[in-house]
C-alpha cells in the first residue's frame, strides 16, 4: 500500500503520459559558456562533429551503449565515451515555497475554489518536469525551494537514476513563511559558483522586490528564465463588498470595500505590475513567461518554453 501511495503521489506531479511527451526534449542555454565537464547533451553550436572528444565516469542511468568496453576491460572501471558535439549544462531550478504560493488553499477550496489551481502544486509540477528533462539528458541539476525557513535543496545530481529521489524531494515541498527574492537570489548566486540555466518559478510576491537579486545572478553569468504564476482569482478576484483581507505570509489585516472603482484600480495596478516585470526582463535579456494556474501545466514546457527556445 505504501508503494502504491508513493507511485500515486509521484504521478500527481509527473504523470506517465507527460513523461512520455517530454522524453525527447532537452534544455538549451544560449548565452552561457559550455560546462567544464562533458555530459550527454547535444551542443547547439554550429560546426559540431561526431569525433571522439573525452571520457567521463559512468553514472547510474547512463545509456550502456555509450560505455567504452575496451577501457572497461583494461581498467575494470566504466567510462562513457563522449563526442565533440556533446557537452553538459548546469541547470538551477529555484521554486518559491513561501506561504503565498499555497493559494487557493484548503479553506478557499472548500468555498468553491479549484484545488488544481493551487500555485504550489502547479509550480511543483513544472519544477519536477524540468528536473526530469535535465536528468534525462545528463545535465548537472540543482533544485532549491526558497523561503525564510531554512535551506531546502536537492543535488547536485545527474542521470535518470536520480529521478525517484528528485520526485520525492519535489513532492515534499511545503509552502510556508516568506520568500525575499532579492536576498534569496543574491545568496544563491554567491553559493553556486558555476554559471548555468536558472529557472525561477514564483508568484513574484516579494517584500523587497527582485531586481537586485536578479542582477547579481546575471552578473555571475547565469542565463535566467522567470516562470511567473498567478491563480485565476488573483487575476480577476470574485469577491465584492466590505472585506477584511489577511496577508497569508505576514498575517497583517486590512479593511477594504470592493466596488467597481476598486476593481478597476486593481486591474490597472495588476497590469502595470506585470508590464513592469515583463519590461525589466526584456531589458536584461531574461526569459519571462506569465502563466495562470488554470492552464495545463505541460503547456508551459511544451509550448511556452519551446517558443522561447530554451526547450527543444
Amino acid at each position: 500500500m505504501a508503494e502504491s501511495n508513493k507511485t500515486e503521489s509521484f504521478d500527481l506531479l509527473l504523470p506517465e503520459q507527460i513523461r512520455r511527451r517530454v522524453d525527447p526534449l532537452m534544455l538549451v542555454a544560449k548565452n552561457i559558456r559550455s560546462g567544464s565537464m562533458k555530459g550527454e547533451r547535444r551542443s547547439v553550436k554550429r560546426g559540431t562533429s561526431v569525433e571522439f572528444a573525452d571520457y567521463r565516469n559512468y553514472v547510474p542511468g547512463d545509456d550502456l551503449r555509450k560505455l567504452d568496453w575496451n577501457v572497461y576491460a583494461r581498467l575494470e572501471k566504466p567510462y562513457i565515451k563522449l563526442l565533440e558535439d556533446e557537452e553538459d549544462l548546469a541547470v538551477h531550478l529555484l521554486l518559491d515555497a513561501s506561504a503565498s504560493m499555497n493559494w487557493p488553499n484548503s479553506e478557499e477550496t472548500e468555498a468553491g475554489g479549484n484545488p488544481e489551481h493551487n500555485k504550489l502544486l502547479f509550480a511543483q509540477r513544472i519544477f519536477a518536469t524540468l528536473a526530469y528533462i535535465s536528468l534525462s539528458t545528463g545535465d548537472r541539476l540543482m533544485m532549491t525551494a526558497m523561503n525564510d525557513r531554512g535551506t531546502n535543496y536537492f543535488g547536485p545530481s545527474r542521470g535518470r537514476a536520480q529521478t525517484v529521489g528528485m520526485l520525492r524531494y519535489a513532492h515534499r515541498i511545503e509552502a510556508q513563511g516568506v520568500t525575499d527574492l532579492n536576498h534569496t537570489l543574491r545568496q544563491y548566486a554567491i553559493r553556486e559558483k558555476r554559471a548555468g540555466l536558472v529557472f525561477i518559478i514564483s508568484d513574484m510576491f516579494s517584500p523587497t522586490g527582485y531586481v537586485d537579486g536578479l542582477n547579481i545572478l546575471l552578473g555571475k553569468g547565469h542565463e535566467v528564465c522567470i516562470i511567473h504564476l498567478l491563480s485565476p482569482d488573483e487575476i480577476a478576484p470574485p469577491v465584492a463588498g466590505d472585506l477584511r483581507l489577511l496577508d497569508i505570509e505576514t498575517g497583517e489585516a486590512q479593511e477594504i470595500t470592493v466596488d467597481a472603482n476598486m476593481r478597476s484600480m486593481y486591474q490597472q495596478r495588476l497590469t502595470g505590475w506585470l508590464d513592469a516585470i515583463r519590461n525589466d526582463c526584456a531589458r536584461k535579456g531574461v526569459h519571462y513567461v506569465m502563466v495562470q494556474t488554470d492552464t495545463p501545466f505541460e503547456k508551459v514546457i511544451l509550448f511556452e518554453l519551446r517558443k522561447l527556445g530554451i526547450v527543444k
